[in-house]
């Protein structure tokens, strides 16, 4: 996937990654697609958004393709939304673009 940059953004704390997520779909996979017009990453997770199990698996997936703990990764804006902010402590955009990159082409 070559195009992130308009779902990333730089804070004092690390990263944050726009994305739109898919519940209930047959697998998980980050990042699916890049929406040009929302400026966000696709995200699809088996889990339903019930009791924040959907949230849960969206930050235990991020945190396993870009190598971060669990700890580092963080919902910080559209908790019951399927937009969400998602912040990455600790990596630059650089960081997370590189780690993107390896990962679709795997």
């Amino acid at each position: 996937m070559a195009e992130t940059t308009g779902a990333l953004a730089t804070t004092p704390h690390g990263t944050i990654i726009s994305i739109e997520v898919s519940t209930g779909s047959k697998s998980d996979s980050f990042p699916t697609s890049y929406n040009p017009w929302r400026k966000t990453l696709g995200c699809q997770v088996s889990a339903q958004p019930i009791d924040g199990k959907a949230n849960i698996a969206i930050i235990v997936l991020i945190a396993l393709v870009l190598g971060v703990s669990r700890n580092d990764v963080d919902i910080v804006s559209g908790l019951s939304s399927s937009q969400k902010r998602v912040l990455i402590r600790g990596l630059s955009i650089d960081e997370v673009k590189l780690r993107l990159e390896r990962s679709t082409k795997n």
